[in-house]
């Protein structure tokens, strides 16, 4: 029998669940702990027993750490204290600390920079989808392209005493962002495809890296007229597959008719289906909290896309299956 502390024993008896221990326990489920152990494996190479330095950490303890600061959106000190701080999170880790201590914020960010060295990130997002695809959420009936925009420190206390240079703004005078893309199912509303650009890149430039090959709809607001140019495509006549949504100028200056009121309609059909497409925005950046990027760069940020948005298709599949009612991070 294994044997468990005072402060796990005191844990366990406590009449409350908290929406903590909930979400972490359906997480533990979800997530597909063995095919990325498996995929992330040949990259890993922890520090040799025996030698000088931090001793070896487990791949799966450091996925499930780098896990819980993308859920929680901390910085790798807060993480660290969390850590200590939540039986939760540590029995989410598998750390007893009468016999161990936390990975500290160093080793942490060791592990995200050996991430983003070899683009972990991404295939990260990639097994989690293919473990979702094999579950049947994926249809490939059509992709939904859209765009939001995260705020950059404006801090310029650097040596370069200036704001990061790939960060910029939509408007003279306005906040610095980064612009995040993505493509998503049009049936399930998982995300397929991300992208970050600066905030000055316009959404439509962005869609051929956004939409499959076999995708038979392409849906978009207004900001992707035009965008059948970006698919590849003949460009002597507009793609049939793109569904974009009408600029309201245009609806607006209509004159009441039979005509506008089908119109109407219509928009309203097609932006029905584009909703799902703010789905993943919410998730991230509501239930995980990323509100502002973390890193300088673009480079370093879109690494943590690919894993945010991995994280959120696995809630918002969740919500597919109907398995879990409203699963969120604290």
């Amino acid at each position: 029998m294994k044997q468990i502390s005072f402060a796990q024993a005191e844990h366990q008896n406590k009449k409350k669940v908290t929406r903590r221990e909930r979400f972490l326990t359906q997480m533990e489920a979800l997530v597909p702990w063995q095919r990325l152990i498996d995929a992330l494996s040949p990259a890993y190479f922890p520090n040799a027993a025996g030698k000088r330095g931090r001793p070896p950490i487990g791949l799966e303890r450091m996925l499930r750490i780098y896990f819980l600061q993308q859920w929680y959106a901390l910085a790798d000190e807060a993480l660290e204290d969390a850590i200590y701080d939540s039986q939760a999170m540590r029995d989410f880790v598998g750390i007893d600390l009468a016999i161990e201590s936390v990975p500290d914020a160093t080793t942490l960010l060791r592990f995200r920079h050996l991430l983003e060295k070899h683009a972990l990130t991404q295939r990260i997002f990639e097994e989690i989808n293919t473990h979702l695809a094999e579950q049947g959420l994926f249809m490939r009936e059509g992709t939904i392209v859209d765009a939001t925009i995260v705020a950059a420190a404006p801090s310029t206390k650097n040596k370069a005493k200036q704001r990061d240079p790939e960060m910029k703004q939509t408007r003279k005078g306005k906040q610095y962002y980064m612009k995040a893309h993505i493509g998503v199912d049009a049936v399930t509303g998982l995300t397929h495809s991300v992208a970050a650009t600066s905030a000055n890149v316009a959404d439509v430039t962005m869609a051929g890296h956004l939409v499959r090959d076999d995708d038979k709809r392409v849906y978009g607001d207004a900001g992707y007229t035009g965008m059948w140019k970006y698919l590849d495509e003949e460009k002597d006549a507009p793609d049939s597959r793109c569904c974009v949504a009408a600029k309201r100028g245009t609806l607006k200056k209509m004159e009441d008719s039979p005509m506008k009121t089908l119109l109407l309609a219509f928009e309203k059909a097609k932006a029905s289906i584009r909703a799902k497409v703010e789905h993943p925005f919410h998730v991230i950046k509501n239930l995980f909290g990323y509100r502002k990027v973390r890193y300088k760069g673009l480079a370093k940020n879109q690494a943590q896309l690919f894993t945010l948005f991995a994280l959120g298709n696995l809630v918002l599949a969740t919500r597919c299956e109907g398995q879990v009612d409203g699963a969120s991070a604290p």
